[in-house]
Formats: C-alpha cells, sequence, structure tokens
C-alpha cells in the first residue's frame, strides 16, 4: 500500500496499524530490510506523482464553463509554472539551476512573464529542437550514402 500510494498514513491505516507502530518498527535494530523495502516503497510513490506531474504538464487540467449556474463545456487550461518546474526537475541539466543555485538562463524569478511570452520561448525552444532534427538527419542521411558508395551500391553512385 506505502508503494501504490506514497502515503505512510494511508498505508498504516490500510493494515490496520498506528503511524508510531510502522516508525518505531522501521527504527528497530534488525528492521534494516524493512527500512529498506520502506524507502523503495516511498520512491515508487514518487515515482508515481513524478508521472502525474508529467501528465498534467502535458495534457493541462480540464476546467469548467459555467455561466448562470449551468455547465456550457470546458478547456483545457495548462500551467506554464507547472511546465517549467517539471522540465527544471526531469531535465535539470538544461532547464534547472546552475552552480550555486543561479539559473543558467539569469532569469531570477522576479519579472512577471506574460502567456504570450512563455507561448514565444517555447516555440523558439521548439524551433531549435527542430533545427537540431533536421541538421542530425542530413548527417545521418550523408553517412548512409557514404557507406552506401563505399560498398558500391549503384544507387548511390556519381552518374
Amino acid at each position: 500500500m506505502l508503494a501504490a500510494t506514497g502515503i505512510v498514513t494511508q498505508a498504516a491505516r490500510h493494515i490496520g496499524a498506528s503511524l508510531e507502530a510502522l516508525y518505531r518498527l522501521r527504527n528497530l535494530p534488525g528492521a534494516e530490510h524493512f527500512a529498506r523495502a520502506w524507502e523503495m516503497a516511498i520512491d515508487r510513490g514518487i515515482a508515481r506523482l513524478e508521472d502525474c506531474a508529467l501528465e498534467l504538464a502535458i495534457q493541462g487540467e480540464e476546467l469548467p464553463i459555467v455561466s448562470a449556474g449551468k455547465l456550457l463545456g470546458s478547456y483545457r487550461k495548462h500551467n506554464f509554472g507547472h511546465i517549467r518546474f517539471v522540465l527544471q526537475q526531469r531535465r535539470s541539466w538544461r532547464y534547472g539551476l546552475g552552480p550555486g543555485g543561479a539559473r543558467r538562463d539569469g532569469w531570477n524569478g522576479e519579472e512577471e512573464v506574460s502567456e504570450q511570452e512563455a507561448l514565444d520561448a517555447l516555440d523558439a525552444m521548439l524551433e531549435q529542437m527542430r533545427q537540431r532534427q533536421l541538421a542530425t538527419q542530413a548527417l545521418l542521411a550523408a553517412e548512409v550514402a557514404e557507406d552506401a558508395e563505399d560498398e558500391g551500391d549503384p544507387q548511390y553512385l556519381p552518374e
């Protein structure tokens, strides 16, 4: 139950034990295996939470559209702060903090960023990724052509 939820209180309740009893058991001499299993279960719960955070960042949150007390529909809203957080956690080498806790891009978190500025920044990042992908594909195509030429494949031989 601890691995499924990541919540010690729920796991204790599920097996009918008190939270204090479980913590005492974990700290007893000779309970190292139990303590290790506890930590592994917590790690699995954290992994589930990370997956939920990633899903929310990608899919956004569905919010209702209500008028005069009537539900008219819904829309998806993406939280760019949440997206930034997930990227910093999952790809800290690219989006995270640098030496001494300074951000790599120099942003100090004080100035507001509009939704349009965030979208523009994401568009620019996606365009850079697309350009890198095109360059990589061109390099791979050149290597394939070179290998085929070396093997005498008539499809790639000069005319």
